[in-house]
Parts: structure tokens; sequence; C-alpha cells
């Protein structure tokens, strides 16, 4: 919408309809020349009686008719004794009434909330207010006003109204004197501005480049944006020469304040293989706990079960089951030690092995319990075992703190109540998800973790099964042999040649793999669309919203995520009217979508149809909207069979999933996957990501492209280069045991 279009509407808010109250959405009724007016937009500091002045313009709802649509407002204490009399009894100054702020007006009249503000003692004529209350009351008006005074002075650098709650909630009263002495603090994890965005701010106030403050945010910024990368630490020179690019200056001067947050602490340095590597201080402590509560269990292992082998004997003979050389290693280890990782491809037994452990252990009368990060992935591990299976945050019972973040009620101080602890997908688990279940163990309690090495590491920051192996410390058992009845799918051996760095077979039309050869970008994409809406679903019955996941690579291109599932989109759930939609920043959602969550949100609640209540959605999982309020700007979202509704806000971290990158798919299986094969960018183009593509297919993959890129991803051995810590503190740890 263009400057000229926009119009101004004056008058002062007579009632809050709707407010959400995390990102400042609003539905107002406003009185304007003696006419009650709705108006909706983002508005969360401005309170009945407040007089105010909105910038927008004039929409017509079809359910709630002529609403005024503001995209800007200007904000005024209320000035005539009747806005104050409405603003003082609408109780938003903690300890006043109706009958208080009646006779407070009565006193003072127009001059009252400056009063208030600049004379309390003054209160103290009112009959039944003390010297205490009357210096109270001056307090709540100070705090009202002076968080509506931190918002103006934002909103001139642009910083929405959700995050001038954050900033106002993490510094008070005291945020504009802060604000103006360091800009960056708005960067904190409580604010979350961006770097460059504080950035513009501190040159507004001419800061110079070379600030400290600056400085130490750059290190900051460059440090956590590579954590979002996976990486726990950095190498200290290269921490040192991209934070010296970044900010465009000398590296003496980022040694120099570096060196100052190692000794503040708000760094950690620590000495990995012969070389610095600097730590954000969280990152750090979850390695280290770790690696220390690791090597505890191997000094003080659970009490040795006698007789394994020949329970194990009476067992395969009780089941009719010959188990493998491997196999039989690896559970009379689950069986006799306290420590295992349990690794291999598909079609190689991991269920039926973890299926004895489990029966064995209970046999023993040792209590079992079953854990995996994802809830697909939870779910599949009770379907194969035929036991329940939590996610690992609702193993640890999940909570929140003031600022959203997770924090576990089981840790040290309340152990999980089992005696086995078996965590499927380990590949996915990052290191402060590793570090929450290691605080949680109990000593003596036996640790099975499975996983396939070969598979994509946790988008989350860490290493952990990669690190866990590499070390040399903890018992691994790698089961390398493809049964016989797995041999007939052409999906198992194609992933294993894969792995092995050979070339699948994709000529073959008589099997569960297929190869469709497309030159053009254009005709993958259609091919892509048509076997999503019409061909696999006439052929095998499988359903895009259900059954059929297309996987890219890449995000951006004709061939990334974002292309695709707005193709698919207008082909599987045209538009049936914007009352059915809700427009975001890339997409336009619409009832009946395809959504994927893509950042943990711990405090989203959802309902099940049997009443049963709870909180959490996490990164990865995929869901249908199955209903939408433009008014309100909210979507209800079921996940399986858990109903969950979002705000505007919460909707930020929501994509369609009808296509979705490889790494998001980590943890989930599905009927059929279909797979864009085009040239991309050597990064994103390598085995192990093709490989972690191919095992999310159960039944049926299509790779639509040419054969050529597939060959190159194939030959691209470079695995994601992490770097991380637990290797080296396992090491060191038990070395120095």
């Amino acid at each position: 919408m263009s400057e000229k279009e926009l119009l101004q509407l004056c008058g002062s808010v007579e009632e809050i309809i709707y407010r959400n109250e995390s990102n400042g959405y609003s539905v107002l009724t406003m009185l304007c020349d003696g006419i009650n007016t709705t108006a909706v937009g983002m508005m969360s500091d401005v309170n009945i009686g407040d007089e105010v002045k909105l910038i927008g313009n004039w929409k017509t709802h079809s359910s709630y008719g002529e609403q005024f649509a503001f995209e800007y407002y200007e904000q005024f204490m209320p000035s005539t004794s009747v806005s104050i009399l409405k603003y003082l009894s609408s109780g938003t100054i903690k300890g006043i009434g109706r009958a208080t702020a009646k006779r407070l007006v009565e006193a003072f009249g127009d001059n009252t909330l400056e009063i208030m503000q600049q004379s309390p003692e003054r209160l103290e004529e009112i009959k039944g207010i003390s010297h205490e209350k009357a210096q109270a009351l001056s307090e709540e008006v100070r705090k009202a006003f002076g968080m509506r005074e931190v918002m103006i002075y934002l909103e001139k650098y642009h910083i929405s109204t959700r995050e001038a709650v954050r900033v106002w909630k993490s510094y008070g009263a005291g945020a504009i004197e802060q604000i103006e002495n360091n800009p960056y603090i708005l960067c904190g994890s409580n604010v979350e501005v961006s770097f460059e965005r504080a950035d513009l701010i501190a040159a507004a106030l001419e800061k110079p480049c070379d600030d400290k403050c600056r400085i130490r945010a750059g290190i900051t910024y460059i440090i956590t944006y590579n954590s979002g990368n996976g990486h726990t630490c950095l190498p200290k020179e290269r921490l040192s020469s991209v934070t010296s690019g970044y900010l465009k200056l000398p590296r003496e001067n980022i040694d120099e304040v570096l060196e100052e947050m190692i000794l503040d602490g708000s760094l950690i340095s620590d000495k990995l293989n012969e070389r610095d590597f600097i730590f954000l201080p969280s990152l750090y402590k979850s390695e280290t706990y770790s690696a220390e509560r690791l090597q505890m269990l191997l000094r003080f292992p659970p009490e040795r079960i006698t007789g394994v082998e020949l329970a194990l004997d009476s067992f395969e003979k009780k089941q009719h089951i010959s188990y493998a050389a491997l196999q039989r290693k690896a559970i009379i280890e689950a069986l006799s030690g306290g420590l295992l990782i349990l690794t291999g491809g598909p079609g190689t037994g991991k269920t039926t092995t973890l299926n004895a452990i489990i029966e064995l252990y209970q046999q023993c009368g040792i209590k079992v319990a079953l854990a995996a990060p994802t809830g697909r992935a939870a779910q599949r591990m009770s379907e194969v075992t035929g036991k329940e299976a939590k996610t690992i945050h609702r193993l640890l019972e999940v909570e929140w703190d003031r600022n959203d973040n997770p924090v576990f009620k089981r840790n040290e101080r309340n152990l999980l109540d089992c005696d086995a602890l078996i965590l499927d997908e380990l590949s996915m688990v990052d290191a402060s998800v590793f570090e929450g279940v290691m605080r949680a163990l109990p000593l003596g309690c036996r640790l099975i973790m499975v996983g396939d090495s070969d598979q994509l590491p946790s988008v989350g920051a860490g290493n952990v099964l990669g690190d866990l192996i590499a070390s040399g410390k903890i018992p691994v058992v790698q089961l390398t042999e493809i049964f016989r009845q797995s041999m007939q799918s052409l999906i198992v051996t194609n992933a294993h040649k894969i792995v092995h760095g050979e070339m699948p077979e994709i000529k073959r039309t008589d099997s569960d793999f297929f190869f469709m050869t497309c030159e053009s970008r254009e005709k993958i994409a259609s091919t892509i669309v048509d076997l999503c809406t019409k061909r696999l679903p006439v052929t095998y019955g499988y359903s895009a919203f259900d059954t059929i996941q297309v996987l890219c690579p890449s995000r951006k291109g004709e061939l990334g995520v974002t292309e695709l599932n707005k193709k698919l989109q207008n082909m599987l759930n045209p538009s049936q009217g914007k009352q059915y939609e809700l427009p975001m920043a890339v997409y336009t959602f619409r009832l009946g979508d395809k959504v994927m969550q893509t950042k943990n949100n711990y405090d989203l609640l959802w309902t099940k149809d049997d009443g049963t209540e709870g909180s959490g959605v996490f990164n990865g999982d995929i869901g249908i909207i199955v209903d939408i309020s433009r008014a309100a700007k909210t979507a209800t979202i079921r996940y399986d069979d858990k109903f969950v509704l979002y705000d505007a806000d919460a909707m930020l971290n929501l994509e369609l999933a009808y296509a979705t990158t490889v790494h998001k798919s980590q943890g989930n299986e599905f009927d059929a996957v279909v797979m864009p094969m085009y040239y991309g960018p050597p990064q994103l183009y390598y085995r192990n990501l093709l490989y972690t593509a191919v095992t999310r297919a159960k039944k049926t993959l299509i790779m639509v492209g040419n054969a050529a890129t597939l060959k190159k991803m194939v030959d691209n051995n470079k695995k994601t280069l992490r770097y991380s810590g637990l290797q080296f503190f396992l090491e060191r740890d038990t070395d120095n045991a």
C-alpha cells in the first residue's frame, strides 16, 4: 500500500474486544467523532480511554463488516477528564477501581495523570489513600507510561510492537538509557533483534565502528549463528578472522575483545587436539557435562546379568529366531554392560535386535523406558516394539522459563524412573537435549543408543552420535548384514550402495525405487506436481497430505522447497476465497494445507479429542490446517490426534510442507518420497544427504531429473563438517579417570 492511500483515524479506545498478549494483535472499538468504529492491528500497549491516531485503510470483513485495518499508530496520554476516567476505571493501573478513579478525577480533573506521576503526595488528599498507597499508585502509573515511552522511542527504529514488549520485559523503565549506551543489548536472546538492525540503530546514535560493545556483539553473533549451523564451538583463529571480516575491523581489535570475553566468562576457551576452540558457555556446559556423566557410567556400570548367553539361546528357541552374529553380540553387550551404541543401515535388523533386548530386559525385571527425538519417531518406535515410547521432551517433562527457554523437570534432583533407557534416532539428538538426558539418568541405569551413523547429524548444535562413536570409549555394534527379506527392496539395497560410494540401480521398473529422466527444471517441476496430484494417488492410493513427501536438497530455486510448495499448493489446495486464507511473509496459508513447524515451541498448547491436554510442538512436526480465523489471525492445526491453536506470532514458525528439505525430514518416514535430481551447489549435494533422503521412503521412492546429478551426489563424500567437543572431552575425561 502506498503512502498516499493511507488514511488517518483519530479517537479514544472504548473497548478492547480481543488482544493477543504475545504479539499485540488487537481488535478495538474506537469512539471517533461520536461514532463507534471497529479497528484491527498490532497494538499491545493501548488501553481503554487512550487517545490514538491510527494510520491504515478501511476493509470489509465477510463476517464482521467494515473495519479500519491500521498499519501504524500514534498514542497520546488521555488528556480530558472523561478519557482519564475511562482509562483509570478500566483496571489498567493496579490498585485503582472505578470508585477510586472517580474520586481522583473529581479532585484533579484534566491534571490527574500528571499529578499521579509527578506529585504523588497530593494523592493523600483523597480519602482512603495512605502515603504508602499514593507512592505505589504513582509507581504503577510511571510503569504504564514508561512502557509506552519505550515503545514510542523504539518505533522510530522500526522495532515492532512484539519486540518492544520483550525489550520492556527485559530492561524495564531504564530501557531507553541502556539502549542509548549500548544498542547491541537488543541482540540478546530475550529480545532477538538481529545484529544488522542493532548495527543500524548504533549508526543512528553515532556510535563508532570500533566500539567494544559492537565488537562483543559481533563476536557473539558469529558464534551464535554458527551454532545454528550445528557447531558447538569454533576454532579461535577462525572466529577472530570471520568476525574481523564481518565487522570490517582489524584482527587486533577483535582479539583484544575476545580475550576480555574469555576472561569475564562470556565465552569459554578450551584446547582440543592442540588447537584453541571458543564455546558459548551453555554449549560448553552441555558437552562437558555429558562427557563427565558418560565417564561415570563407564566407571560404575550396572550390576552384571549372569547367564546372558543361555538366556538368549532359550529366547531364540522360544521365538523360533536365529540371530546373526552381530545381532547376538549387540544383545549380549546390552545385557552384560551398561552402555551400548547400536547402529546400522536399513534392513540390517536393528528393530529385531532392539525387540530382543527389550524382551530380555523385562524377563530380568529391568524397567525399560523408550524415547525418540520427535513425535513421529516415537510413534514409529512404539509401533515396531509394541511398547510405549515418548518423545525425549515428554520423557524429561519439559517446561519453560519466563524467557520461553526449555527447562526439564527431570534432572539430577528428579531422576527418571527406569533401569534401562533406550534412545532411538540418536543422530537427531543435539548436544543440549543429550545433556538433559544425561542429567536425568540414574546412576546404574543402562543406556542403549540406537541410530544410523550415515544419516545427517542433528538440526541443533552438536554431533552426538558421531562424537560418541569416534571417541572409541563407548561400546559400538554396527550391523552390516542385509537380511534376505530386505534385499528384495531396491530402496534398501540402493541405500547401501550409496553409503559405499556406488551408483544405485536406476534402470529397474519392477521394484520400489524409480528414476524418471528429465533434463529441464520446468519438466522436473511439472512431473513432480503430476506425480503428487495424479499418478501416485491413482496408482497406489497415496495422498500428498498424508503419505507422499517431496524432499529437496535446497530451499531456493525453481526446484527448491519454496517454489515447489507453491506449485503443489495451487494444485492440491487451490484458493476457496480469502475468508479461508491467512497471508504471511512467504506463503499464504489455506484451510486444509499441509504445514510443518520449523522451530521448537514449548508453550503451544494442544488438546486431544479425549480431552487430554499438554504443550509443545517441535521442529519438523507435520500437520493439517483445520480452521482459520482471518479476523483474529489464528489457525487451528491438527498434528495426528492433537489440535493446536496458532496466533499470528506462532505462525511465523510455520511453512507449507508438501515439499520440505531433507534436513527437516529427519526422524520421519513416508510411504512415498519424491525427490528432484538436478544440478545444485556441492555443499548441498553430497552423499549422506542423499542417503538420508532415500532412507525416508518406506514403500516407494521416485527420483526425477538427470543421472549425472545423482552420480555427483554419490561421489561427493564430504560429510558436513561440525566443530564439536564431546569426542575430545570424553577421551580426555576417560583417559584421566
